[in-house]
């Protein structure tokens, strides 16, 4: 697969980002893009908020919007598959170009403002899946937006839990793009606790309950961390996924990248994240599982997200750069680390550098 990857890279590069994922997403549909998952270690497995994954590398929201690919994704080794951003109506999202790369930094810049189908055929695509694989041991994470002029987002993710519950391992409220005109402003306490509690009811009415996380920003301040962490505690959040892209801008990147507009990934986003990671999981004593993504492109980055207090990770813009191959060797990887620091099993590394 790594020779595959290498040898497809140089073209793919050459296009435009967006065009080189429509490509991608066409080889996985049609089996261009070859399986390669390998055995999954026992030490690997873990049960988080009731869900048993296979092992803790998954593939970030983003990827698969329309949930077009979700098998194909599984046979690349992923433990989990979280697609989405998905939102109640179509929508296109903001005008093209909207990715941008830069291979030396290992970085990505989008602004693509969830532009996804629509529920109809994002939950056509995911029935699908379901009737198709009914015996999958991947774990499928459905992640909920709301659209761009919609006034009262409690709506579009009350309307997106109850058509969806039925159908997800967990739900996602992705409510930390900076690509979608106030979205981040859901992150303060006065519009988060109400959209929670909104969300929690409408999820208590549907026939099956899947376990709700919240994803958000690491443009994030002390007091902020603070009274978030306070709100999804008391709400009963399932869990969080930390965190979605940045605003920052940091000096080292070429200025012509560094001032596209949107959100930035990647290797600059690495240490970043993992701040925000080792933050909230003291602020929550351990207690409510988090999902680390943001800059992960080796298994020491994976296990330096575990040890600050994630117990799962996900990728996305490091397949950009290493292809589909990094799942094998970030899982391999992580074995290697646990027996180094002679550790049976990878729940036993979460939060270590807390206890040391």
């Amino acid at each position: 697969m790594d020779f595959l990857f290498k040898i497809g890279k140089p073209f793919l590069h050459a296009l435009d980002p967006e065009d080189a994922h429509a490509l991608t997403i066409k080889g996985l549909k049609t089996g261009l893009i070859p399986p390669c998952a390998g055995q999954t270690d026992p030490r690997l497995k873990q049960t988080i908020a009731g869900l048993d994954f296979e092992n803790p590398v998954g593939l970030a929201a983003g990827f698969d919007k329309n949930a077009d690919v979700i098998q194909p994704l599984f046979n690349l080794g992923f433990g989990f598959v979280e697609v989405g951003t998905v939102t109640p109506k179509p929508q296109s999202g903001n005008p093209r170009p909207r990715i941008f790369r830069d291979p030396s930094n290992e970085a990505v810049i989008n602004r693509m403002g969830f532009p996804n189908g629509g529920l109809d055929i994002f939950k056509r695509n995911v029935e699908r899946f379901r009737q198709s694989h009914p015996d999958t041991k991947g774990i499928v994470g459905l992640n909920i937006g709301m659209n761009k002029d919609q006034g009262k987002p409690e709506k579009d993710y009350k309307h997106l839990v109850n058509e969806l519950a039925g159908l997800a391992d967990y739900l996602t409220v992705n409510i930390s793009s900076p690509n979608t005109p106030g979205l981040r402003n859901l992150q303060s306490k006065e519009n988060l606790v109400p959209l929670l509690q909104e969300i929690l009811n409408e999820r208590a009415r549907a026939n099956k309950q899947p376990p709700l996380f919240v994803k958000l920003a690491p443009d994030l301040e002390e007091k902020q961390i603070a009274e978030i962490s306070e709100s999804v505690s008391e709400a009963g959040i399932d869990g969080l996924i930390l965190t979605n892209t940045t605003l920052e801008r940091p000096d080292h990147l070429p200025e012509t990248f560094r001032s596209e507009t949107g959100g930035l990934s990647g290797k600059p986003l690495t240490r970043k994240s993992t701040e925000i990671i080792r933050a909230f999981y003291q602020q929550t004593d351990g207690k409510l599982p988090i999902i680390g993504v943001g800059g992960i492109s080796s298994a020491y980055d994976a296990y330096e997200k575990i040890k600050a207090g994630a117990s799962l990770v996900q990728l996305y813009s490091a397949l950009v750069f290493h292809g589909p191959g990094l799942i094998k060797n970030i899982n391999t990887g992580l074995a290697d680390l646990l027996e180094q620091d002679g550790l049976d099993h990878i729940s036993k590394a979460v939060g270590t550098d807390h206890s040391s």
